[in-house]
């Protein structure tokens, strides 16, 4: 192969003759360098040698960018290797490894626990209930925004637990950090942190099982440290329960809340024993009079369905269909000297111009949500204290015992975990049998509450007895 010392000349007027599908032109410089040009294409400088015995060729880079004595450097740098018994193209490949280790390094040392999550919640949404999301949404909440609770609305949103751990970057958050957070939230709000550190503990898992975050997490889990669980302390057993004997001073009080919509929305609770959140999520759709069936949206299977009992239908017949939720918020405002100021005042706050006359207020989400205040005043009548609206869903369980309803059947109805692989794998009781066991509580609580009303044999009319 003829050779010539490359000038600028030769290299830029260097052209690939059109009958040829490539042309060479070689350096007598530096060992192994050439140009390399095609009929379609910008000539290119390539290295050419013997490694064991096989012709190797490697691309240099255009003339563009290479000056000649680069490329003849870069061509007698190529050529070493191979007198050092190396292979230039592994060289290179470790090089891009190497180089693509230390970009994606860099990208870790910079994403935050933030970014992650937003990720994280994104893949696993698809197996998550509509509760269990927005349960990781709440906890990683920054707050800061405008209440939008009734009566809390002058006031700003307070942030999740898990708010201080977003800012950190993912790399940082070893356990040293968790049990200085575990220690802080376990002192002011230790029943959401310690289900906040359970979502916690089972993200970073899911980070170790990722490819482009498991550098950042430790081989063991940082989260599960014997001193996190102990700054976050145990789980305190809640007694908080209706006896049989409260249940007629209970449904008295309830049934007096002005507003019937959180009045029926408390009966029900305790009527079907389902969790506050899982009532406040029913919407129409979810009712069905045809085979007298609630849909309900669970935590744990997604969504149960369990029996439409005769007085739960009563009082939903009761409700106002304002839009898609059985338990719609919506309230009229009188134009006096209160209302006149709260309005200014939180208009202000807003940024916005005060209404002049009275207005129809509707909750930004057109439901109502907590309706903790409420019923907390109606116990403080019925002299019943510390009943929490989840020890209505407790005081279900409780008083199934006066009847001696299967376990199994509460649990169904509650949507409880199976305890045991019977109830797991085999026992699904249809709904016509859930309903025989679920109007016999339904009927006793009734009674022992002194709540007048029964329902007519015929199906779907249904009575209430003033």
């Amino acid at each position: 192969m003829a050779k010539v010392a490359f000038t600028a000349a030769r290299v830029t007027g260097f052209k690939c003759p059109p009958s040829k599908t490539q042309a060479f032109l070689w350096d007598s410089t530096a060992p192994g360098l050439g140009l390399r040009s095609t009929p379609a294409g910008a000539p290119t400088y390539v290295f050419q040698g013997r490694y064991h015995e096989k012709t190797i060729r490697l691309t240099i880079g255009s003339p563009n960018a290479w000056s000649i004595p680069e490329a003849q450097a870069k061509a007698r740098e190529l050529q070493r290797l191979i007198d050092e018994g190396r292979d230039p193209r592994a060289v290179k490949a470790e090089k891009k490894a190497k180089d693509k280790a230390n970009r994606e390094e860099e990208k870790l040392d910079s994403v935050t626990v933030s970014d992650v999550w937003k990720v994280y919640l994104e893949e696993r949404r698809p197996f998550w209930s509509e509760i269990h999301y927005r349960s990781h949404l709440e906890k990683a909440d920054l707050g800061g925004r405008l209440s939008k609770r009734r009566g809390m609305t002058n006031k700003l949103t307070k942030p999740g637990p898990l708010a201080r751990l977003m800012p950190l970057r993912l790399k940082n958050l070893d356990s040293a950090t968790i049990e200085s957070w575990a220690t802080k939230e376990g002192k002011d709000r230790p029943s959401s942190a310690r289900l906040a550190w359970r979502l916690l503990s089972v993200f970073l898992n899911w980070c170790s099982e990722q490819p482009q975050y498991a550098d950042a997490i430790p081989q063991r889990n940082p989260a599960k440290t014997k001193k996190a669980r102990e700054a976050l302390g145990k789980e305190g057993v809640k007694n908080d329960v209706l006896t049989r004997e409260q249940l007629s001073t209970w449904f008295s009080a309830v049934r007096g809340i002005q507003n019937p919509v959180i009045s029926t929305a408390l009966q029900i609770m305790l009527l079907t024993g389902a969790r506050p959140g899982e009532v406040m999520d029913l919407q129409w759709d979810d009712v069905n009079t045809q085979w007298k069936g609630l849909t309900i949206r669970d935590k744990v299977e997604g969504e149960r369905i369990i029996p439409l009992t005769p007085y739960v239908a009563h009082l939903m017949t009761t409700l106002p269909r304002r839009n898609q939720w059985v338990f719609s918020s919506t309230r009229t405002l009188s134009q006096d000297e209160a209302n006149t100021h709260r309005r200014a005042r939180k208009a202000k706050l807003r940024g916005t111009v005060a209404p002049a006359s009275d207005v129809l207020i509707t909750s930004t989400s057109g439901r109502i949500t907590k309706p903790n205040t409420p019923h907390t005043r109606a116990c403080k009548v019925a002299g019943i204290d510390d009943l929490t609206l989840h020890g209505l869903r407790r005081s279900f369980s409780s008083l199934t015992e006066w009847l001696e309803i299967p376990t199994g059947v509460v649990a169904q109805i509650q949507g409880h975990k199976p305890s045991a692989t019977a109830e797991k794998h085999y026992k699904r009781r249809p709904l016509d049998l859930l309903r025989l066991h679920h109007e016999r509580i339904e009927a006793w609580i009734l009674e022992q509450a002194k709540v007048p009303f029964f329902a007519e044999t015929t199906p779907n009319k249904l009575r209430a007895v003033a």
